[in-house]
């Protein structure tokens, strides 16, 4: 059985071996300043920073709105991996949406027919919306904007990287001929080295000029990454938008189902003052030892209709109240946190 061996360029593999030691050698040089460096025009120095100002800043940008689109990190990565393998994102909910799936069980649990109850399902379902709002958001943000600043790293920028590093090396390969050609002593070792300067010269010449034109090209794209940005922000106007409305819709369905009763409010807590008298105020008595003591009392409630002017009642003519319920409940309480509703 004859097993074929790949072709293998000895003459070729010791040339690119040499030009690498030549390389290193030079490099070493130039570090210890015992050799000259071939150094390029200002224009070319500045397109040069130019292009690695924008690969790092496009970098820290398309980081920074990732971050913010999707605050956890592993979801970050697990949709990293899922798009170098399935091509795809995975889907998952929301936190809001999975807070809305919670209040809409909880509601229904403590029954859709009660206040709080039927309130927390219509929290939930908003929550759900903004959910559904806020997955549609990071969509649309991730197509206009997160994917061409990629796609420009990874394209059009790898690509400077990658002729940059090209004429590195041929800038080395130059700047070792004119090493060669300066130690050069005799006639014929001078002449291989100034055909090789020649060359080398040749071939750095039309690698900076096509580095060049690569350069040069940076300042077009951030036109077009201009139009990546108005689409980012065109995106988030219509995100909170729709949030704004759906908060606005269910706050508004939450007040049409306040029940209209007074209530007493002590702490945070609301008492249904139906069944008592339902006016409350407050006022100031002078006890036997000078102090002022701040009581709160209870009026009873007078009916007004529109035939018949508002009466007025001096809250002295009431009794304090001082009986368990109410008692209890404004026992410990700040004065500040009592309020009608």
């Amino acid at each position: 059985m004859n097993i074929k061996m790949p072709d293998f360029d000895v003459k070729k593999f010791v040339k690119g071996a040499g030009s690498t030691l030549s390389r290193v050698v030079q490099l070493t040089e130039e570090k210890l300043g015992t050799s000259e460096k071939t150094e390029m025009d200002a224009r070319f120095e500045h397109l040069s920073e130019r292009s690695d100002s924008a690969k790092l800043w496009t970098e820290k940008i398309m980081r920074d709105t990732e971050a913010a689109l999707i605050p956890n990190p592993a979801n970050r990565v697990e949709d990293f991996i899922f798009e170098k393998i399935e091509k795809q994102k995975p889907k998952r909910l929301s936190n809001l949406e999975y807070l809305g799936l919670d209040m809409i069980e909880g509601g229904g649990e403590f029954g859709q027919d009660g206040p709080y109850g039927s309130a927390l399902i219509k929290v939930g379902q908003a929550e759900q919306k903004l959910g559904s709002c806020e997955r549609d958001f990071i969509g649309s943000a991730g197509m206009c904007f997160i994917q061409p600043l990629k796609k420009f790293l990874e394209g059009e920028m790898k690509t400077i990287t990658k002729e940059k590093g090209v004429l590195e090396s041929k800038r080395l390969d130059l700047d070792a001929c004119k090493n060669r050609v300066r130690k050069a002593r005799s006639m014929i070792g001078q002449q291989a080295a100034e055909r090789d300067l020649r060359v080398a010269q040749s071939e750095f010449d039309r690698q900076a000029e096509i580095t060049k034109l690569l350069l040069e090209g940076i300042s077009t794209t951030q036109a077009t990454h201009l139009r990546y940005l108005h689409s980012l922000v065109e995106a988030q106007v219509r995100y909170y938008g729709q949030c704004n409305k759906i908060m606005s819709d269910l706050q508004r369905e939450l007040v049409s189902m306040r029940p209209p009763t007074p209530r007493l409010r002590v702490n945070s807590e609301d008492v249904d003052l139906t069944c008592g008298p339902p006016y409350l105020s407050k006022f100031q008595s002078q006890d036997s030892s000078q102090h002022y003591q701040q009581t709160i009392t209870l009026h009873p409630a007078i009916p007004i209709t529109s035939e018949q002017p508002p009466l007025s009642i001096s809250p002295a003519a009431f009794p304090i109240v001082e009986d368990s319920i109410i008692a209890a409940l404004v026992a410990n309480s700040d004065p500040c946190d009592i309020s009608v509703l």
